[in-house]
């Protein structure tokens, strides 16, 4: 079974619920709802299809409501052809006469008060770049650069400009309120800048929650110059991140991009934060039934870092192949954890150095050297599984929680195999009835040793046992 999670962006080629069971089996356990494109009504018949899918294949799936943010873009009454080397105007009002003809409005206010000599303005992934000569009160010169045709509500990166908006913009705000209302797992906050960020917003849910608890975990999407400047403290703040390689590739050298992913990976392990890795992926399956031997490379490379999760987005929202593209990624997950290039021959450091976490690492070697057959662990709140992962054990991780939140959110966590029991019950008889019923499902033979991990009584995160249990 693969132990790296797979994220599938649900669209019009996987809306509907046989799809989306299939989908299941092939392998994906997180669906990914892009707030980006379409209404409420839409997104409450994709989320009832999960549901009911999930329920029908007796199995959990993470629901990831993923916010559009703050993104700027054009506002043009018709298309603008420019050509490299010319000068256009760019402003951020309708008022008044500028002494350029060629004129792109941005849909910002207060943009063009903070560009200066020298910024940079990529318009629809960085196809047409713009660089500013010239700055006036209510407008730029710009030098066309890459030339092309600007479309009305294109999306507009400024990498060296500080962008003066909101965390949450007032369409986030109504798409927050809805997901939270939907009972998601997950909401993901596009182009985090800074920690605050990432505080400002889990405040902001408490408040409309009112409860402090069970909240939806916060993926922070890591796409900006100011997201890997302030990378530590995003990591530490959020529940997990993503490296959103689409805008970071446009926000930086894209030559660096596979740097900052294994950067990301490698801040997320130390910090126990699980990460996925994002953005054309399997690109190529979006017309072809096969991916190509660069993309195979690219999860290949991914899985080998360590990451929790890797994600389709475009392969699986109105791709021809959907399916296909699940069942690819599989694979490849498959036999790259197979192979010995993903091994973990020393333990990964992490800064959360404590009782707990060494007596989870030696659980983990225990399991090892013991040859026993799994991990069997209950975990209240996740944090135990979390731990259990960040050792990467080689042996089948199994994690009993009596919290249906934390039973969908452990959908993300490398390697968990989640299942949901509840009563009021001790964490040792939560452990021994999945023993059972993993026995009666054939995971287990009497004779076989798995290790047990009690991550503390419901509701706690202390741990209190360690031990090597034979089947009988």
């Amino acid at each position: 079974m693969k132990k790296t999670k797979i994220v599938a962006t649900i669209g019009p080629a996987s809306e509907y619920k046989e799809t989306l069971r299939t989908m299941i089996r092939e392998g994906m356990n997180v669906a990914r709802l892009n707030f980006s494109h379409g209404d409420h009504a839409w997104h409450e018949h994709a989320i009832a299809a999960v549901r009911a899918a999930e329920k029908e294949e007796r199995t959990h799936v993470g629901i990831l409501a993923d916010l559009q943010g703050p993104r700027i873009r054009t506002i043009m009454p018709a298309p603008l052809e420019i050509v490299s080397g010319e000068q256009i105007s760019v402003t951020d009002r309708t008022d008044g006469r500028r002494s350029i003809a060629k004129e792109i409005l941005l849909d910002c206010p207060g943009i063009v008060a903070r560009f200066a000599i020298g910024h940079e303005i990529l318009i629809e992934d960085g196809l047409m770049r713009l660089r500013v000569e010239e700055v006036f009160p209510d407008h730029v010169v710009v030098r066309v650069v890459d030339g092309g045709t600007i479309q009305n509500h294109k999306g507009v990166n400024v990498p060296q400009t500080d962008v003066p908006l909101p965390t949450l913009t007032e369409k986030d705000e109504k798409d927050l309120r809805f997901a939270l209302g939907q009972n998601i797992d997950f909401i993901g906050l596009s182009f985090v800048r800074s920690a605050q960020d990432i505080q400002d917003v889990r405040k902001r849910m408490r408040a409309i929650l009112g409860r402090e608890k069970h909240m939806p975990h916060i993926i922070a999407k890591i796409e900006r110059r100011e997201a890997m400047e302030h990378l530590s403290e995003i990591v530490i703040a959020a529940d997990a991140v993503m490296v959103a390689r689409g805008d970071l590739g446009i926000e930086m050298d894209e030559s660096q991009v596979v740097l900052f992913q294994k950067r990301i990976i490698a801040e997320s392990l130390r910090t126990l934060t699980p990460v996925i890795v994002a953005t054309q992926m399997l690109q190529s399956m979006i017309t072809n039934p096969r991916p190509t031997r660069a993309e195979v490379s690219d999860v290949t490379n991914a899985v080998i870092d360590h990451t929790d999760a890797v994600m389709l987005s475009g392969e699986t929202t109105n791709g021809r192949y959907p399916l296909e593209s699940i069942r690819a990624m599989r694979a490849i997950i498959e036999r790259t954890e197979e192979s010995p290039f993903d091994d973990v021959r020393v333990a990964p450091v992490t800064e959360k150095m404590s009782e707990h976490v060494r007596m989870v690492r030696s659980a983990v070697a225990l399991a090892r050297e013991a040859q026993a057959e799994a991990i069997v662990a209950f975990s209240a709140s996740g944090y135990t599984a979390r731990l259990l992962s960040h050792f990467r054990p080689e042996r089948r991780l199994l994690v009993v929680t009596d919290n249906p939140l934390t039973y969908r959110q452990l959908s993300l966590v490398w390697g968990v195999e989640a299942f949901f029991d509840e009563g009021k019950k001790t964490p040792g008889d939560f452990v021994e009835g999945m023993i059972r019923r993993a026995i009666t499902h054939g995971m287990f033979r009497k004779g076989q040793q798995v290790v047990v991990v009690l991550g503390g009584a419901p509701g706690s995160d202390a741990l209190t046992l360690v031990g090597l249990h034979k089947i009988v």
